[in-house]
């Protein structure tokens, strides 16, 4: 006489054919913190903290509080276009610049340029750069209109 099979003494139950046990796969989620637990990385800081703007744009806003210093006193400005570079181009033998300027020609206005690098490193503090920055464009735009610094700005040399 055969004897029954006895039950199968496991809590699993039977497992059903492969193609049923397998889940649908699940929708992708939105991560909601990174895998050590701290949060989402982003910025370090926000746009509107001093410490999001870079040097150069630093130095560009100085040198535009400048000119619209200078262009309340002297309209004739609105004409002139002023630039900064980082660096002057290089000639032997000659000291760098701090800035420069061109007469208007033909085909272009006159300009004025301040280059940064060279300024930076001349000046320790961002009130030392303001002020460096300001003499740099009062002399280049006295030198263009062919007048003394003073009579374009009475406060130069006083800071």
């Amino acid at each position: 006489m055969d004897s029954p099979v006895p039950p199968s003494h496991s809590s699993r139950p039977a497992e059903p054919h492969a193609a049923e046990s397998r889940p649908a796969p699940p929708e992708p989620r939105t991560r909601r913190r990174d895998r050590h637990g701290r949060g989402m990385r982003g910025p370090v800081a926000p746009p509107q903290v001093p410490l999001s703007t870079s040097r150069a744009d630093t130095f560009r806003d100085l040198v535009l509080d400048s000119v619209e210093r200078l262009e309340r006193r002297w309209p004739q400005l609105a004409d002139v276009e002023f630039m900064v570079l980082d660096v002057p181009p290089s000639v032997p033998g000659e000291s760098v610049p701090l800035g420069g300027s061109a007469p208007a020609e033909r085909d272009g206005p006159a300009r004025v340029v301040v280059y940064r690098r060279p300024v930076e490193i001349r000046s320790k503090s961002r009130d030392e750069r303001a002020l460096l920055v300001h003499e740099v464009v009062v002399e280049q735009v006295a030198e263009l209109l062919g007048l003394s610094p003073e009579s374009v700005d009475p406060r130069y040399g006083q800071d």
